[in-house]
């Protein structure tokens, strides 16, 4: 069974390691996009975002404290719903394509919350370098 909790935290963090990467790597790209979308200190967020979805997902598939590493995901996307996918301000096909995006990010968030609980109420979760950081 560990190694399915350690494959199912490999899955889920593989986008967050992708996305932060794409942050820091293609940040001019990704300040312009967010910037349209009307997000505050726009490079500020792409900036402290990836770093905060690399940490998080590097410590949740190490287990290196992934408690805490759960949550700095959950951080830095859960803005991202109501920031980037305004799903109410548009119409059409483009209000069905940000309800999309809205409801898949949003699920991220829970599924973060979700990693934290794990991490924190399964103290020898398996297959982990630290156990949690947390104590619940």
């Amino acid at each position: 069974m560990d190694f399915v909790v350690l494959l199912a935290r490999v899955l889920f963090a593989a986008i967050f390691v992708a996305s932060g990467i794409g942050h820091l790597t293609a940040t001019a790209a990704m300040t312009g996009y967010a910037q349209y979308k009307g997000v505050p200190a726009a490079k500020l967020s792409v900036l402290a975002s990836g770093v905060l979805m690399i940490v998080g997902a590097v410590s949740v598939v190490l287990g290196v404290w992934g408690d805490p590493g759960s949550l700095l995901l959950a951080v830095a996307i859960a803005p991202i719903p109501v920031l980037m996918h305004k799903f109410w301000n548009e119409e059409g096909e483009a209000k069905m394509n940000e309800q999309v995006q809205f409801n898949k990010t949003l699920s991220l968030v829970g599924g973060a919350i979700a990693l934290f609980a794990l991490f924190a109420l399964v103290p020898d979760l398996g297959l982990t370098i630290t156990g949690p950081l947390f104590s619940v």
